[in-house]
């Protein structure tokens, strides 16, 4: 129920994109670690193959600390359809909380927790989905909307 913290990012093609401009319409606004990874991979290709179904609901972004040239490639590899954001200094990541300490191969590591938030039309978080299932997470997603 709180606002969800506004932020204006960097998408794949350079173009500046702020949550606030989608006020009016549900957003799924995913984080995940990294592009081309396995569990990213399978995240993203989940709300690919959900896109038709998802996109009639609410507009889908995903958030990670990756770059441009990442993105662009990471979206072209396996035709991406929605928003794909670049966060390197980390200000949605860390305006909404998913930067933790995580265990990697034993060693305590920063990293950004794979989470997703659903923002109502009135820019309210209506739902939160922290640690969530890579290959579940976009059906978890519908069943939720």
């Amino acid at each position: 129920g709180m606002k969800a913290p506004d932020f204006t990012l960097e998408d794949k093609d350079g173009n500046q994109v702020s949550l606030s401009q989608f006020l009016g319409q549900k957003v799924i606004l995913y984080f995940y670690p990294r592009d081309n990874t396995p569990g990213c991979t399978a995240q993203a290709c989940g709300f690919r193959d959900a896109y038709d179904v998802l996109k009639e609901k609410a507009v889908v972004i995903g958030v990670s600390k990756d770059g441009m040239g990442s993105h662009q490639k990471f979206a072209q590899k396996y035709q991406l359809p929605f928003l794909l954001l670049s966060d390197p200094q980390r200000q949605a990541i860390e305006a909404y909380g998913v930067w933790q300490e995580k265990k990697m191969y034993g060693k305590t590591v920063m990293g950004v927790v794979r989470s997703t938030f659903i923002v109502g039309e009135d820019g309210r978080i209506a739902a939160v989905m922290p640690k969530v299932n890579p290959d579940t997470n976009a059906q978890d997603v519908l069943a939720l909307l």
